[in-house]
């Protein structure tokens, strides 16, 4: 089976990556990016029609992997989520909404005035000089951290990306043109849902997890945990927002 072999290939990359790099002390994020290259369809992946022992040491089937490497990540939001409350969000708000959007709206400005300049129509620019502006979270936070001063700065920067996606969505939407009224119930659906989200996780999760602990089962607590990290990635989904922001 194909699905297993690429199974085997990325736990036996893990295997290697993790302590080959703590050894180093590099991430292993940048490791298994670098791997990921390597043993790629575009990598040694193309050379198996020449080669078919390579099937055993490359991944054949990445679109069959695509929704573990999404519940990956969204288990690592979730974890990135564990180290946040809402008073050190407070806490941090300037960083969130001064160096945040300066250096999105800076970046998002930089890059649409080149891409005027070599073309593009502003409406066009503006949007890609956006979306290009954005940053991925589950690659910066690993090799940032989250505790040393260049951490909480990467980390208000993403949150503030995170908080303006739902404004830039709508934004887009109406450059394009159409589909307003979808953004909209998009926007209102996703806002009832979160604050639901909260109100449930503020009176409800600690009762569950009390449950959980008092069986003293960590395979227990486990389930109850994947239970709410799929359960809230899965409501945000159905209202058209990310699983991430449910994770």
């Amino acid at each position: 089976s194909p699905f297993i072999s690429d199974a085997l290939v990325i736990l036996g990359v893990a295997g290697i990556v993790i302590p080959l790099f703590a050894r180093l002390r590099i991430t292993p994020v940048i490791g298994f990016i670098l791997v990921g290259v390597l043993v790629g369809p575009f990598g040694l992946g193309r050379m198996v029609p020449q080669a078919p022992w390579l099937t055993w040491f490359t991944i054949t089937d990445p679109q069959g992997l695509e929704p573990f490497a999404e519940f990956g990540i969204t288990l690592l939001l979730f974890t990135i989520g564990l180290e946040l409350s809402f008073n050190r969000l407070w806490t941090m708000r300037r960083l969130v909404f001064g160096l945040g959007a300066l250096e999105m709206a800076s970046i998002a400005l930089l890059l649409g005035g080149l891409l005027m300049l070599m073309g593009q129509p502003w409406t066009g620019a503006l949007g890609l000089g956006l979306a290009l502006a954005l940053s991925s979270t589950a690659l910066v936070l690993p090799i940032a951290g989250t505790q040393t001063p260049v951490g909480r700065a990467a980390l208000a920067m993403l949150l503030f990306e995170d908080i303006a996606l739902v404004p830039i969505v709508f934004l887009l939407g109406a450059l394009g043109g159409g589909g307003i009224g979808g953004l909209v119930a998009t926007i209102w659906q996703g806002l009832l849902v979160v604050v639901a989200m909260m109100v449930i996780g503020r009176f409800a999760l600690p009762l569950l997890f009390a449950q959980a602990a008092r069986t003293k089962s960590p395979e227990l607590f486990l389930a109850a945990t994947l239970l709410v990290v799929i359960g809230a990635s899965l409501a945000t989904s159905l209202v058209g927002l990310s699983p991430i922001v449910g994770a």
